[in-house]
């Protein structure tokens, strides 16, 4: 795959998570969490899209959103359960995704806020009609997902090289 090639990276929120005794990390999705991280799966499926790689954070609630995401999805991509993806800032996670090889065309991460939001925001230097303006004002809810296509390196992903093509969320 050349490095010009266009390559889309998906930007997924973990699903709603309880409010438990239990440490941040370790918090388990919540009832409308369930629901929603398969919806999502539903959604990325239904737009055509099946990464290649995804990227994962290691607190719980971001596991069992991809556990209950990934079944909808038409083949279950190759996943690596990240730490760094946990509490984020963005450059850390501009860093994570420029460490991403080159033979990988679709990337999804699954993640945290503001982290999530601040990427998808940072990446994209134009936008498909309204959506950057519904994605600023909804504020990137739980299960959210944000779709950016760029060309080029993985390593040259920086802020404004993408363009925002998809943005959903479980309420939308």
């Amino acid at each position: 795959m050349s490095v010009d090639s266009p390559r889309r990276i998906v930007l997924l929120r973990h699903a709603k998570a309880e409010w438990s005794q239990e440490s941040d990390h370790e918090r388990p999705l919540a009832d409308r969490g369930r629901r929603d991280a398969p919806a999502a799966g539903l959604w990325l499926a239904g737009a055509g899209i099946n990464p290649d790689l995804t990227l994962c954070s290691t607190a719980a609630r971001t596991r069992e959103t991809w556990k209950l995401c990934a079944p909808k999805l038409p083949q279950r991509p190759k996943t690596v359960y990240e730490e760094r993806l946990y509490e984020a800032s963005l450059g850390e996670l501009i860093a994570v995704v420029n460490e991403t090889s080159d033979e990988v065309n679709d990337l999804l991460l699954v993640g945290h806020n503001p982290g999530m939001h601040a990427l998808a925001d940072a990446l994209s230097g134009e936008a498909d009609g309204e959506l950057l303006t519904r994605m600023n004002r909804s504020g990137f809810p739980t299960a959210s997902l944000a779709v950016v296509t760029f060309n080029g390196s993985w390593k040259s992903v920086e802020h404004g090289v993408g363009r925002l093509v998809a943005y959903w969320t479980p309420q939308s």
